[in-house]
């Protein structure tokens, strides 16, 4: 049963006849079903996962990658207003990952102009036109400044904690906020990587209150902290192991190193396990 109240009124008790707690277990799974015949395009590729949706269409032609993908948008907006799902227009855009300077046409989801946009968030990953990483590096380091900031009076030379718990504290406070989806973003360019690297580099000298005419291999050696780049060898192999023994044929194609031509020099995905290795 429930209740409605605002400030002292109450209304009577009713009785719930259908319905999903919020918050729940089941929730995710009955959503999952409920949206499973969402139309699906044999020109897109389309990617869900529980309310987030990407829908990606590619083609040396950037007026043909719009209009493939207009087509299964049309055909998802007829879907929607048929089991009255509503979908925010506002928090919807469009990014053409490319390197030419202009963009696709735009698209349109009921008859609204998707927002054109220089970098998309999706799973917690930032990923801008030209797929270099830098935004999404950028936006971790300065979300692991603040984080630091909040976590000196514990880290810094004041705090009374000894040497192996503000490591301990490092690696289970800060570190899991750039290892997250290190296996892709480990293919940015050494520039790119660096900008975690100086972050980790930083943070161990203030642990340690390195002198400055100690180097930051010194203190990765002397503290046994990997550096970033053996993060992402490592990180990498245990990604290819699991995809390598997966029960999914989908997951296991994701093996595959073939290539077409590139324009730029950008290391592959499965090459991570040996990027860095000397």
């Amino acid at each position: 049963k429930f209740m409605i109240k605002f400030e002292d009124v109450e209304t009577d008790l009713f009785q719930i006849e259908s319905g999903v707690p919020q918050g729940s277990v089941l929730g995710p799974v009955l959503y999952t079903i409920f949206t499973s015949d969402i139309p699906n395009s044999q020109h897109t590729l389309l990617a869900t996962f529980a309310d987030d949706t990407a829908i990606l269409a590619t083609d040396f032609d950037a007026r043909t990658a719009s209009m493939i993908l207009q087509n299964s948008i049309n055909d998802i907006e007829h879907w929607f207003r048929k089991w009255r799902i509503q979908v925010n227009e506002m928090k919807s855009s469009h990014i053409s990952f490319t390197l030419r300077k202009e963009g696709a046409p735009p698209v349109l989801l009921n008859n609204i102009p998707l927002a054109e946009v220089q970098s998309v968030k999706y799973l917690g990953m930032h990923l801008d036109k030209r797929l270099t990483w830098k935004q999404h590096l950028w936006t971790k380091r300065l979300q692991l400044n603040l984080k630091r900031n909040k976590l000196m009076w514990l880290l810094g030379n004041k705090s009374k904690l000894s040497l192996e718990n503000k490591l301990l504290l490092y690696k289970v406070m800060l570190k899991p906020i750039w290892t997250y989806g290190i296996q892709l973003w480990g293919s940015a360019s050494t520039s790119n990587i660096e900008i975690i690297q100086r972050f980790q580099s930083l943070t161990l000298r203030r642990i340690i209150e390195a002198p400055w005419y100690v180097s930051n291999a010194c203190i990765h050696r002397d503290l046994q902290i990997p550096s970033v780049k053996e993060e992402i060898t490592k990180y990498s192999k245990k990604y290819q192991s699991k995809l390598e023994n997966h029960n999914n044929n989908l997951a296991i194609n994701l093996l595959d190193n073939s290539r077409t031509t590139e324009r730029l020099k950008r290391a592959n995905i499965i090459d991570l396990t040996s990027r860095f290795v000397n």
